[in-house]
């Protein structure tokens, strides 16, 4: 029978998620996990295989948080636009989680069409809240949302390494540019298309 465990999944998986908030995934250690838990790394290992499955859960934890966002984002009025406000606060709140999320090789997948479905998994939902309230096919909708997510993660991307940042206001204003000018393209070269 093996040793009880002096702590709980959760608990594990808690403080390696709090450390990799400070220090990143990287800094999840047996030792440094073991450390801050006051105890020796070995209590770890009656919960958990090995130091891979710990991160692999820290992963998974910080892709629930992230759903928390976008929940939050599409409850916007204007949900496309909600879900890139979300996108850059996780990244602001985050900063750590969103480098381990959206800041990491995505093992050889280098089309913008194919990273997207894989690192989030709320791809479909997001797609559709461009698509529906703005009658686009899913082609216009896919190459707007491409457009926009490159456009979005730069911007989260300097936020979440301290390069610059914006007020709430100014994110709003520059999505909304960036946002109203390809749907315009897209609406002109499919009337032109038409005729």
């Amino acid at each position: 029978m093996p040793p009880k465990s002096k702590f709980t999944r959760d608990e594990i998986i808690n403080m390696a998620l709090r450390i990799t908030r400070e220090q990143g995934i990287d800094a999840v250690t047996a030792r440094e996990l073991g450390k801050r838990l006051g105890s020796s790394a070995r209590p770890i290992f009656t919960v958990f295989e090995n130091m891979d499955e710990v991160r692999q859960s820290v992963i998974l934890k910080a892709r629930e948080l992230y759903g928390q966002y976008v929940e939050e984002g599409l409850k916007n009025q204007l949900k496309f636009q909600g879900v890139g406000i979300a996108y850059i606060r996780f990244a602001m709140e985050q900063p750590k989680l969103f480098e381990l999320l959206f800041m990491t090789s995505t093992n050889g997948a280098n089309d913008v069409s194919a990273i997207l479905p894989a690192i989030d998994e709320h791809y479909d939902r997001i797609l559709q809240s461009v698509q529906e309230p703005y009658d686009l096919n899913t082609e216009d909708a896919e190459r707007i949302y491409q457009h926009l997510w490159t456009y979005t993660h730069g911007i989260a991307t300097m936020c979440a390494t301290g390069l610059c940042s914006y007020t709430m206001e100014q994110m709003k204003e520059r999505m909304t540019e960036v946002f109203q000018g390809l749907l315009f393209i897209t609406k002109g070269r499919n009337k032109h298309d038409k005729h």
